[in-house]
């Protein structure tokens, strides 16, 4: 894949990048944990690319239960190949072609799970998917990462208007997600917390049927 220049881009699709940019990735919102991850890397072939996974989790990460799995894609519908793995500790694949090129970048105490490849390669194109599951969450996160390799990138003219204009829109993004990642994580644990009072009701309830079952023996006994 070859860049070569262009004129100068409407205003509206440089806000869009300043707020790509500037909001630090994107954020996958859902049932599961939140991940948050560039949506589409683009890198000179030979260089080093960082694929940056953070994520958001209710509860602290413990490393004996945390794990992580780094898994490759050609295309949207090839098998997905995993290359990095978190048991304990970081678990690198022996396949190529990414052995020998693949640095663990990730800070596990930030919830940081990032990875670089180097030496990038046009045959390393496709789509890179973080996986994190974090117990006692139930529910794993994901984050996927589209990178384009090019031979060649001429610099364009970028609108210093437009950049502001993604601080702006990347700010309030950032306050929204925050404020949404936080009324998740209370919702998610309360849900947990009534699945385990309910739980505990009902044991308690069968506990109080066998004491009145033997009442009522010890009655008719004495009758």
């Amino acid at each position: 894949m070859k860049v070569t220049g262009r004129p100068v881009l409407p205003l509206l699709r440089f806000a869009l990048v300043g707020l790509v940019l500037l909001s630090g990735g994107w954020v996958h919102l859902g049932s599961g944990m939140d991940v948050t991850v560039p949506p589409l890397l683009i890198k000179l072939n030979g260089t080093s690319a960082k694929l940056t996974c953070t994520f958001n989790s209710c509860y602290e990460v413990n490393n004996k239960h945390f794990s992580l799995n780094w898994t490759y894609q050609e295309c949207e519908n090839c098998t997905e190949y995993p290359f990095v793995q978190f048991r304990n500790r970081v678990i690198f694949s022996r396949t190529e072609p990414f052995w020998g090129r693949v640095e663990w970048s990730g800070n596990l105490n930030k919830n940081d799970v990032s990875i670089t490849i180097h030496n990038i390669q046009t045959i390393d194109e496709g789509f890179y998917k973080c996986y994190v599951l974090n117990p006692p969450d139930r529910h794993k996160g994901l984050g996927i990462i589209q990178l384009s390799v090019v031979t060649e990138v001429d610099p364009e003219h970028h609108s210093i208007v437009a950049v502001i204009i993604g601080a702006i829109v990347g700010g309030l993004l950032a306050v929204l997600i925050l404020s949404l990642i936080v009324v998740k994580c209370l919702r998610r644990k309360k849900k947990q917390d009534n699945q385990s009072e309910e739980q505990k009701t009902e044991e308690e309830g069968k506990t109080d049927g066998e004491g009145n079952e033997e009442i009522e023996e010890k009655r008719h006994k004495g009758q």
